[in-house]
């Protein structure tokens, strides 16, 4: 049976780190693969008539949008059984890609935890090309507001967006009260922004509040030199970050932003700079308002908080933003590739997007039904709808074999930069010289 094969491959992962790592964790994962196993075989058994698929997913125990989408696809679909190959979060990767190279047939579905993944997978003829299936059935891909397109390998649609997040605007109303300043708008440029922020850094009961808080990602700066979607990080010159670089460091040295090289040496998080009230605002993605919901609730901070869109450069769009995708696709193995697109198309779709929002999970579709969703969960701001709504979607790095190598290059230089330790155009002609011998090898 499907799962069985699967079981087994996991089962022989186990056995290989065993041997190279020591018992211990040869136990932790065996006792994984054999829980994987156990909590399946119920449903190994298909009803006569009706076919089975298998999708991989990770953590799904603390993930319940997994089971809450296959058991809405079966209820569509009263003929396809699905069933969710349940792998650890962390070991997600290397046991897909062990699965994968044994040129199984399962999981007819792959969840693709890292998009930069699925360029090895077409490469190795592991995805399937699902071009013919978006022309047959005539999917729109203006719905994932230019992610599907972004996606695509050599012209073509191996994988369609499932979920995603984006970054928005943060900030702190009650200080905003406090100060007499309205509210953060949702359509700001980034000049804007930076006068907001110096206007909004103060002194309160003897303490310093910044303006707002740049996290020392190079993402905090290089997002928005890409927010336009006419440069990205693959790009052979690097002279548009240059505005942005100026930007960061001129906040930092008028003490409207923290001071970089104080929060890399003390590894703060931007977390507990928000929640402490030591900043007004702050640039984070979505996957934060969760955070800031289930911290208000348990009490760990009391004050109201507000989320808007993020800024953005002139003359572009208002909701224009930058983000990741999780991307899904079906097996080229796959024994039941029809049904298994069926699933694809049910996920990705106005409907699948919905099922993520009820789980207060960010799907690629923004609909305004998708939206109404988001706003209503618990404890998200009444006024923060607009944060919700995205105009166009720009990947914070594009899908390409060589970024990984490329991004290590710029993060370093970044560093330097903002430490001071080289000025912004040095740091520039670095990024050109050593990109370029970086995508050469």
């Amino acid at each position: 049976m499907k799962i069985s094969r699967i079981a087994s491959a996991i089962f022989l992962l186990a056995i290989v780190a065993a041997g190279a790592a020591g018992c211990s964790l040869g136990r932790d994962m065996t006792s994984d693969s054999g829980k994987a196993a156990e909590g399946r075989s119920a449903a190994d058994g298909v009803k006569e008539g009706r076919v089975k698929i298998t999708v991989s997913v990770w953590d799904n125990a603390n993930s319940p949008q997994f089971q809450a989408m296959a058991d809405a696809f079966m209820e569509k679909n009263p003929d396809i059984d699905v069933e969710l190959v349940d792998i650890r979060s962390d070991e997600y990767n290397s046991k897909l890609t062990v699965l994968l190279a044994g040129n199984e047939s399962d999981p007819d579905v792959i969840m693709i935890k890292d998009a930069d993944t699925q360029i090895s997978m077409r490469e190795k003829g592991q995805i399937l090309d699902l071009t013919s299936y978006i022309a047959r059935d005539g999917v729109d891909l203006s719905i994932y507001n230019g992610a599907a397109e972004q996606l695509q390998m050599d012209g073509k649609q191996y994988t369609l967006p499932f979920r995603q997040d984006w970054y928005v605007l943060f900030y702190n109303k009650d200080l905003f009260d406090a100060a007499g300043v309205a509210y953060p708008a949702d359509d700001m440029t980034w000049e804007e922004y930076e006068k907001l922020a110096e206007k909004m850094t103060f002194v309160k009961d003897g303490t310093a509040v910044y303006g707002t808080h740049h996290h020392t990602w190079m993402a905090l700066v290089s997002n928005w030199a890409v927010q336009d979607g006419q440069h990205t990080l693959m790009s052979e010159d690097y002279a548009f970050l240059k505005p942005y670089y100026e930007q960061a460091l001129r906040m930092q040295d008028e003490g409207i932003i923290q001071n970089y090289a104080s929060l890399k040496i003390s590894n703060i998080h931007y977390t507990s700079v928000f929640e402490q009230q030591q900043c007004a605002m702050v640039p984070m993605g979505t996957w934060f308002i969760a955070t800031l919901v289930q911290d208000r609730k348990a009490g760990i901070f009391d004050f109201n908080w507000g989320v808007t869109r993020i800024p953005h450069p002139a003359g572009i769009e208002a909701g224009s933003t930058v983000g990741s995708v999780t991307p899904i696709a079906v097996n080229a193995k796959s024994d039941v590739p029809d049904q298994a697109w069926e699933f694809v198309r049910f996920a990705t779709s106005e409907a699948g997007a919905e099922i993520l929002a009820d789980n207060s999970v960010f799907p690629a579709i923004t609909t305004a039904g998708v939206v109404s969703r988001l706003a209503s969960i618990e404890g998200f701001p009444e006024d923060g709808k607009a944060a919700l709504s995205v105009k166009n979607f720009v990947f914070d790095r594009p899908v390409d074999a060589k970024m990984a190598a490329v991004r290590k290059v710029i993060e370093e230089e970044h560093d330097s930069i903002m430490i001071g330790e080289e000025t912004v155009d040095a740091g520039i002609r670095n990024m050109n010289e050593r990109a370029a011998e970086a995508r050469s090898r």
